[in-house]
């Protein structure tokens, strides 16, 4: 495997962190094709520590940039199926009785991993759903009363059909909170799609992938994201934003505190992405959406379904002053 020492590069100076983030964001696409953006907002997430949820239509590579990303990182990977007839239990593990040693014995779920594919999350029940709130907030799980720690790091990529479509359950707000960033992936140019048949398809490419970082890399990329600065000017722009969806008359509810903090810390890792040691106020434009949009609630009449919902925050971005 091979790994690029960042431990003290990237504190040190956060250019240093721009060329081999730019390599495992090329080693991605390999896999995802035409889809640039994406990729960097999937690994701004993942070094600010967030999950990401991405609603989009079946086949467009939401599964291939979660493999991608784990595989380019050398982490452990596990996809769950979400079904209706989907248990909690399914996902944390049970406890066994042995026989031998005449003691329960926890046996781990598909949740104990590094990087967790929860495929069409709203195809199960809000109680299996709910299995993942811990997990996702506190990075731990409880089963019967007992406390586990998840590997670290620990990164939930979730997938999500349209509400319209049947046999599905809408995430309630609360589970929403707890990604990061919602994306879309859409359908990749024409000219990177006759590559992709060309070349064999995703599975070839995915089985010979590289990994070119550690889980020693990302928690250093992970630590130096904290220590770049945001000015009091930038933070009072964050909460003007936030402020603006809350009193907002297109807005039932607005964009919770935590949906603050973690605009603020995906704006850090954006900025040390682009190897700067300062975010600017184009991080917070280019963030506001895929943080926020699935945070907050349109009023009835304000229009309905993610499209307007992200022209409605473009509304209350454009609508702001910009911090000089």
């Amino acid at each position: 495997m091979t790994s690029t020492p960042l431990a003290a590069a990237a504190l040190d100076d956060p250019f240093a962190a721009a060329g081999p983030i730019r390599r495992l964001e090329d080693n991605v696409g390999r896999v995802l094709r035409g889809k640039p953006e994406v990729i960097r907002l999937a690994v701004v997430s993942l070094v600010a520590g967030g999950h990401v949820l991405i609603e989009d239509v079946p086949g467009v590579g939401k599964t291939s940039l979660a493999h991608a990303l784990a595989r380019s990182l050398g982490l452990s990977f596990q996809r769950i199926q979400f079904t209706s007839d989907l248990l909690p239990s399914d996902i944390l593990g049970v406890s066994i009785f042995n026989q031998k040693s005449q003691q329960f014995e926890f046996v781990p779920g598909p949740i104990f991993a590094n990087v967790v594919l929860a495929d069409e999350i709203n195809r199960a029940t809000p109680k299996t759903q709910s299995a993942l709130l811990e997990a996702m907030s506190e990075g731990h799980v409880t089963v019967e009363r007992k406390r586990f720690v998840l590997p670290q790091p620990f990164l939930v990529i979730a997938t999500q059909n349209p509400l319209e479509h049947q046999g599905t359950f809408p995430l309630p707000e609360s589970q929403l909170d707890r990604f990061l960033m919602s994306l879309q992936i859409g359908y990749p140019p024409l000219d990177d799609e006759r590559d992709l048949l060309l070349s064999g398809g995703v599975q070839a490419i995915l089985e010979e992938l590289p990994a070119v970082f550690d889980r020693h890399d990302l928690a250093a990329l992970q630590q130096a994201a904290q220590s770049v600065t945001v000015s009091p000017k930038l933070a009072s722009y964050l909460l003007d934003l936030a402020e603006a969806t809350r009193r907002g008359s297109d807005f039932l509810l607005g964009v919770s505190t935590r949906g603050v903090q973690g605009l603020y810390r995906a704006v850090q890792a954006l900025a040390l992405c682009e190897g700067r040691r300062f975010a600017v106020p184009d991080d917070v434009q280019r963030l506001a959406v895929p943080v926020l949009a699935h945070r907050v609630v349109l009023r009835h009449g304000a229009g309905g379904g993610a499209d307007a919902t992200r022209a409605a925050l473009e509304r209350v971005v454009a609508s702001r002053p910009v911090p000089l």
